[in-house]
């Protein structure tokens, strides 16, 4: 559990481009530092679409190894279907919210990506254009009140 002044859970999730480009990381990494030491996030939530989902990925695996009291969720739109899909994660960094396997297959990523904004407190994000699957639930996430972080427009 995340504790912060008021005992207050504070979770951030992430969503950016699928195509971002990886001169994005170290911001992405001195984002989710900054947010680690002065803020007290420890838990973290990523999807597991896209180039922006890989890079934030990397960018927790490698943090937890210097912060090793946070935790990040791989956040599933449906059980992998193929033994290869597996791989790619511990089965420990993956989690499939609850109520998902109502959600038809087509919508289940929209399920998850909105269950994942209502978990969060702060959106991390690289949002460059407003279509697209992440820039329509970054809209979601400022309609919902969440903080929002934009990588590409923060300097």
């Amino acid at each position: 559990m995340i504790k912060v002044l008021e005992g207050v859970e504070v979770i951030c999730s992430f969503f950016g481009h699928k195509d971002t480009p990886s001169s994005v990381y170290p911001k992405l990494m001195d984002t989710i530092k900054d947010l680690i030491t002065n803020r007290g996030v420890t838990s973290f939530m990523v999807g597991n679409q896209g180039g922006f989902d890989s890079m934030v990925l990397k960018a927790l695996r490698e943090l937890k190894q210097a912060y090793p009291h946070i935790c990040y969720n791989v956040v599933l739109a449906y059980m992998p279907g193929e033994k290869q899909e597996y791989e790619l994660y511990d089965p420990t960094e993956t989690f499939l919210p609850e109520g998902i396997e109502s959600a038809p297959k087509r919508f289940a990523i929209s399920w998850r990506n909105k269950w994942m904004v209502r978990e969060s407190q702060i959106v991390v994000c690289f949002i460059t254009h407003s279509w697209g699957g992440a820039a329509q639930f970054v809209e979601y996430a400022e309609k919902q009140g969440k903080e929002i972080i934009n990588l590409a427009s923060s300097n």
